[in-house]
């Protein structure tokens, strides 16, 4: 078992349920008697009337429509999900066995009410059929969905058909449950020899029991295969060994009679399945209904059961939650196991306060039973056992033992420091709440690798996120309350394009602290640095440099190079093991080959080797100067000669070159007239006519390698258009690309839309981005000796990629130390959908009800008209020309009456199919006046064809009717 959910009579939680029990708090809700023989008493459920209806996708009528039921344990089941660090959306077979009791909301709300709804509609929301099959439609789960229905036993049952489907590997995952609210909530009347309490009072095992108390709740575990949630690093709160179900048959003095051969039999079958020593079994959560037939029965069928291995008294505690909550039914059983488990993991024998005198017979003193007053420790060593019963009335027996989870296996080493704590919700108030509980959830004794991976693989991206960067929960925490870095985009995955840059971005021991801790990246890069070694270029020993004069020797074009191509294609490497993969690519300058290389286009080997060489050739040619010029392109002043554009950048951002004397003139002409400059740190003028003379050799350098067309599409630089294939395998476009202009700019603009990730050192590239995201990986100010520093940066490029829609694979990117761990469920919004009983809907009546004699006179009166059925029908106010019929929330079920409304009230002829295909108000407004229209042109005609005489008898018809 690795995740519970829960909703009890005064305890919204399993948590509370569990503090309830510790307690022996009784929480049953009392009230005035509503007549004769009626007693006031439930374990009531508050808040049935509220739903998030907008999560799951119901407009507000049919949420009203809904039994609560099952929107309960639609919300209690994704709880129990996420509780357990999974989600609907994984890879996963997650199964669901479910079953509820039936609904009174229906009998008594519901039916004989005006709640403008048909019998299959009414069906499909409220009937018991549809509870497991609803959560596996809402929750996008596979595996087999199964409604279980026996009775009181009906969620334990669920719990063992979920087991056996797992043992079978139909499913890989299970939600197991139940759920019973019945409205009112209000009493009961019980009948004499009935199993209600006269006095509305249950006391299990006690002298005076004498029935027990109605309640309602819905609760639900999470349950897998014990190997793989191991393997899985899982939270395992317990283990059930083994569980056993049977029918008492008809040897009995009636159908709703419990029989002790027929429970006996059940609870020995699943003591011989879990192979225990009955004698380890410390805790026996019982049925427990504290009625006077129902307690002995139980007690003694224990016992039988007990005695068939042991003679030992008085060893194994007995309890029933029933005393504290009522009988909750259909979730009866599931609640029983809920208790259990977190006895067994706190290690606590659960008390019963309440109790008297203990009913004499039960002969407990002569039993393996007794009745602990107050919580006890578990006693003995070795891991805990206990077992659950649940009797459902008819005679379907359930039980399950089992055992104290095991310890956790030791961990491997984290590689990480820094985490990205990420959370999203549907809407701005639900992300709010979710970034408060988890903040207040967050303890200085968590392990934050295991809550961020929770969040990252155990929760599904939606479009409101945010994201904090942390390396503590102390500090997570606080960046949560203060609001992180928050944004609002399509829950779709979006497209990520890589910028690498060129020289310039280089800076000391770049990249050396990713050299330390990502095996991946330290391997890419000793490639590289193989490889350069070849051409003897003593890559790690200067790109690792801790001397004064390491930046100084960094900026040799033969170093830089290729240390730039280095740090860029291992981060291109690290990037890819975790998932982000680019769809497209642009490179600054020598940038580019990075780019080639990715595409296929030059081998790694064949890339080192033109880079090392072009590096070298750039090194040989005269000194030349830089300038950075803070104006477009386009609006440079006349170049002065001896000046070319190197480069076009950016909107205001542009750079020239040349000889150093042109190049300071012409710097301090723009300086006289206004406009900003900054000569770059560089010993040549790249990308201007100065670098001819290379030309010829790196021309022949390219030739003597095998290049191919881009497999991966790429921007060239030279041209800001996408490369071609036969640019990409010819020598003179790499050698034009040494000593053209770089079009960054124009580049930017071929690039589709989507995430834009600077794969280098420095921001150089993203501050050249605008009106789109751009995010730096290593950053400006990550010392590159700091491993602290230039992780913090990188993990901060992951956590602003999840944020704008980028595919990260967490799972990777955690490896293999870290786990699932609980963490607070989603905040569903707690909206009032409700139908009194014999009452009528709370939305707008018919739309068609006071306007339906009245003639179209045009097409804006049928979007009005329009309109008023869409706001009837969906329950929702202040409809809009372009809202979607769909996305507000409308079914295929409830389009054919919307078509059935439409044609009725305007005389067409619409199908659903038409819904489908204009699902907007202005959109099938359109239609319907273009049906009418079509009408009024076939009336024509028909009069056309008619001879006076037939005209004049028609209309004398007509009045002779009006």
């Amino acid at each position: 078992m690795i995740g519970m959910a829960g909703r009890f009579p005064g305890a919204p939680d399993c948590a509370s349920l569990w503090q309830t029990v510790l307690a022996g708090r009784e929480r049953i809700t009392r009230t005035e008697p509503a007549g004769p023989g009626h007693i006031g008493a439930w374990g009531r459920l508050d808040d049935i009337d509220r739903f998030d209806a907008a999560y799951f996708g119901y407009s507000p009528r049919d949420a009203a429509l809904l039994d609560p039921q099952q929107r309960i344990f639609l919300e209690t089941a994704q709880h129990a999900l996420e509780h357990a660090g999974h989600h609907g959306g994984g890879r996963a077979r997650i199964g669901v066995y479910a079953g509820a009791s039936i609904s009174t909301y229906l009998l008594r709300n519901l039916l004989g009410g005006t709640t403008n709804a048909g019998y299959g509609e009414l069906i499909i929301a409220n009937d018991k059929d549809m509870l497991a099959s609803r959560v596996s439609y809402h929750l996008n789960l596979t595996g087999p969905s199964v409604a279980v229905q026996t009775a009181c036993s009906t969620s334990l049952v669920a719990v063992h058909l979920a087991g056996q489907a797992l043992l079978a590997g139909e499913c890989e995952l299970a939600i197991a449950g139940g759920v019973s609210v019945q409205p009112p909530q209000g009493g009961y009347h019980p009948e004499p020899g009935g199993v209600l309490s006269p006095r509305g009072i249950c006391r299990p095992f006690d002298a005076t029991a004498d029935g027990m108390v109605p309640g309602s709740g819905a609760a639900a575990v999470v349950l897998k295969p014990l190997t793989d949630a191991l393997r899985d690093r899982d939270t395992v709160y317990a283990v059930i060994a083994a569980t056993a179900v049977n029918n008492d048959g008809g040897d009995k003095v009636g159908f709703t009679a419990p029989r002790i051969d027929g429970q006996a039999e059940m609870i020995r079958t699943a003591q011989r399945l879990a192979g225990v020593d009955v004698t380890r079994i410390g805790y026996v959560e019982a049925h427990g209904t504290a009625t006077p037939l129902g307690d002995p029965i139980e007690v003694a069928a224990l016992t039988r059961a007990f005695r068939a291995a042991t003679d030992r008294t008085g060893f194994c505690a007995l309890g029933s939650v029933k005393a504290l909550i009522g009988h909750l039914d259909a979730a009866a059983g599931v609640t029983g196991l809920i208790k259990t488990v977190l006895a067994l993991r706190a290690g606590v024998l659960p008390p019963s306060p309440y109790l008297g005198e203990v009913n004499p017979e039960l002969s407990l003193a002569a039993s393996p039973f007794y009745l602990p007053r107050v919580a006890e420790p578990w006693p003995g060593d070795g891991p805990r056992i206990a077992a659950v019963s649940s009797i459902g009335m008819g005679g379907t027996n359930a039980h399950a033992i089992l055992r104290q989870a095991p310890e956790p296996a030791a961990r491997p080493v984290r590689r990480h420091r820094w985490h990205a704590i990420a959370v999203s919700a549907r809407s701005p108030e639900a992300l709010d709440r979710m970034r408060a509980s988890l903040a207040d959830r967050l303890t200085p004794g968590d392990d934050l690798a295991d809550v961020a991976f929770t969040l990252h693989a155990g929760r599904p991206r939606e479009a409101y996120r945010a994201v904090v960067v942390a390396e503590d929960p102390t500090g997570a925490a606080e960046a949560l309350r203060s609001g992180g870095r928050q944004a609002h985009e399509p829950a779709a995955d979006v497209p990520v394009m890589f910028l690498f840059p060129g020289q310039g971005a280089q800076r000391p021991r770049m990249g050396h602290g990713l050299y330390q801790t990502e095996p991946v990246y330290r391997a890419a890069l000793d490639e590289v640095a193989e490889l350069a070694r070849a051409h003897d270029v003593p890559l790690l020993d200067r790109l690792f440099d801790d001397a004064p004069e390491a930046a100084a020797r960094l900026t040799d074009t033969r170093i830089a190079q290729p240390a730039l191509f280095a740090v860029e294609y291992a981060l291109v490497r690290l990037l890819g093991s975790w998932g982000i993969r680019p769809t497209a690519m642009l490179g600054h300058s020598v940038g580019e080959y990075v780019a080639a290389a990715l595409a296929g286009t030059f081998s790694l080997s064949d890339a080192v080797t033109l880079v090392v060489t072009r590096g070298r050739l750039m090194a040989g040619l005269r000194p030349g100067a830089m300038l950075a010029v803070a104006v477009t392109a386009d609006e440079l002043p006349t170049l002065p000669a001896g000046v070319w554009l190197a480069a076009d950048n950016a909107p205001g951002s542009c750079v020239v070159g040349g000889e150093p004397g042109p190049v300071d003139a012409f710097a301090e002409r723009l300086a006289r007239e206004a406009i900003s400059t900054r000569r770059l740190a560089v010993s040549h003028a790249f990308h201007t006519p100065m670098v001819e003379p290379a030309l010829a050799e790196l021309t022949e350098a390219v030739a003597g390698v095998q290049a191919r067309p881009p497999q991966i599409p790429f921007v060239s630089c030279r041209t800001g258009r996408w490369i071609t294939p036969a640019e990409a395998v010819d020598p003179g476009y790499w050698a034009g690309q040494a000593a053209d202009p770089v079009r960054f700019r124009p580049g930017l603009r071929t690039l589709p839309d989507g995430v834009l990730l600077e794969v280098g050192p420095g921001t150089a590239l993203t501050g050249f981005v605008a009106g789109r995201a751009a995010l730096p990986t290593l950053g400006r100010t990550a010392p590159g000796d700091n491993p602290d520093g230039e992780e913090k940066a990188l993990v901060t490029a992951l956590g602003r990629l999840w944020l704008a829609g980028g595919t990260i694979d967490w799972t990777v990117f955690h490896g293999p130390s870290v786990g699932r761990v609980p963490l607070p469920g989603y905040p569903f919004a707690a909206n009032r959908h409700w139908i009194a009983p014999g009452g009528h809907s709370e939305t707008p009546r018919s739309a068609g009800s006071d306007v339906a004699d009245l003639p179209a006179e045009s097409a804006d009166d049928v979007t009005v008209r329009l309109r008023r059925v869409f706001a009837e029908l969906l329950g929702v106010a202040g409809i809009r020309d372009h809202d979607d019929f769909f996305q507000l929330g409308g079914t295929s079920f409830l389009a054919t009456r919307v078509v059935a409304v439409v044609n009725d009230e305007f005389a067409v002829r619409l199908t659903a199919g038409d819904l489908f295909d204009a699902p907007t108000v202005d959109t099938l407004a359109e239609l319907v006046w273009r049906q009418l229209a079509e009408g009024d042109d076939d009336l024509l005609e028909e009069i056309r064809r008619l001879s006076p005489q037939e005209v004049r008898a028609a209309l004398s018809d007509d009045d002779g009717r009006g």
